[in-house]
């Protein structure tokens, strides 16, 4: 029978064999269906987007969560002071059960993390583009899903999810299972996905594109002309699709 639990560490790999590849990567309180252990590896399945994998044993923990991580990054402390050794950093999208609140300081199992940079799991962004900024600058990463380092595909997941939007982990069942499909003569919008072979991004507004890319190995704004053209010309092919979501809420 399986069994769920909860990432426990701040970031883990989630790897195609043990101690293999990374595939994607999970983060603190994300929720796994446990499916084998064996040599202190653990077959998993991500619930949030059914993403198998093998993560550490020792990464998985119990418990609940109620709140997420809504911004960029924070600190978790062992006591309610920032002037204290921080114990981790906690990305966006990194999720903790909120025991107490204080007046700067929720405390959590594993810590304190400043109350502003917390938001209730039930209260769903709205503008999944806005949440994305908020990684602006961040490394690029294959197969990456935090602050410390983030993928195409990556970026897309972080904004939907916050928005309260299911999301496949990679930009080819993305390209699948996200929205409706824009004429390719119609107007772009803030929201809207535009997808390549191998490549999603989002649209920031009518003329640029923000994206994770290897290009400039980091979360960017481009210029939506100046992306397709440099991406075909690469060799990467044209732009395979056009998409519109619904947000939730």
């Amino acid at each position: 029978m399986s069994e769920t639990r909860l990432i426990g560490w701040p970031l883990v790999d989630l790897c195609r064999t043990p101690d293999g590849a990374r595939d994607r990567q999970l983060l603190l309180g994300d929720a796994v269906e446990v499916q084998a252990v064996r040599d202190g590896w653990t077959k998993v399945r991500a619930l949030r987007d059914g993403y198998p994998g093998f993560v550490p044993e020792a990464a998985l923990t119990g418990g609940r969560v109620t709140h997420r991580i809504a911004t960029r990054a924070t600190h978790l402390y062992p006591a309610p002071d920032f002037k204290t050794r921080e114990r981790a950093m906690l990305s966006l999208g990194a999720r903790v059960e909120v025991l107490d609140e204080g007046a700067r300081f929720a405390e959590t199992p594993q810590g304190f993390v400043p109350r502003a940079h917390l938001a209730p799991l039930d209260a769903p962004e709205a503008d999944p583009v806005a949440v994305a900024e908020r990684l602006i600058g961040t490394p690029y990463l294959w197969g990456g899903n935090s602050a410390l380092g983030i993928d195409c595909s990556g970026l897309v997941q972080a904004g939907c999810l916050a928005c309260g939007i299911a999301c496949p982990g990679d930009s080819t069942e993305q390209a699948g299972a996200l929205g409706h499909a824009l004429p390719e003569d119609a107007a772009l919008q803030r929201g809207d996905l535009v997808f390549w072979r191998g490549h999603v991004a989002w649209v920031a507004d009518a003329e640029t594109l923000l994206h994770a890319n290897a290009h400039y190995m980091a979360v960017t704004f481009e210029p939506l002309a100046g992306a397709i053209a440099r991406i075909e010309a690469g060799g990467d092919g044209p732009v395979t699709a056009r998409k519109r979501l619904r947000v939730a809420g």
